[in-house]
């Protein structure tokens, strides 16, 4: 298993994603409050771009007439064919126990940690009081 440097955390902010290539594989990078999940940019459905696809929330109801919407921009929805998949665990809405979107484990380090540890790092200015985001592969 390698380690990969692939962007500063500042470059991928609560609330966004990022597509990341490492080693010949498309990368989704999410960071949801604070934490980074990463996919493989491929739905199993047809292998589409999730890359390409909407977050969206959740609709639930404990009863009828009454909605709650939650987990907002925690789920991406596939633009061909709409199957959805929990950012957090990858797992399809559909069919959990079933179908799931490939995760890569996701965390930061800060710039001595990167500098001490072994990690392949694509090229670019490093500043050792950044956090970087590490694809575990």
């Amino acid at each position: 298993m390698g380690k990969y440097v692939v962007a500063t955390a500042n470059e991928i902010l609560p609330g966004q994603r990022k597509l990341v290539n490492v080693r010949g594989r498309p990368i989704l990078i999410f960071n949801l409050d604070g934490d980074y999940f990463g996919i493989l940019d491929r739905c199993p459905h047809q292998g589409a771009s999730l890359c390409k696809g909407q977050l969206v929330g959740l609709v639930e109801s404990d009863r009828p007439g009454q909605y709650n919407f939650t987990r907002s921009n925690e789920i991406i929805r596939c633009a061909w064919h709409g199957w959805e998949f929990d950012i957090r665990t990858g797992k399809s809405r559909c069919e959990p126990e079933k179908i799931k979107a490939t995760q890569y484990n996701i965390d930061t380090k800060t710039g001595s940690e990167v500098i001490e540890e072994a990690y392949e790092a694509e090229t670019f200015n490093v500043a050792i009081e950044d956090n970087y985001v590490v694809v575990h592969l």
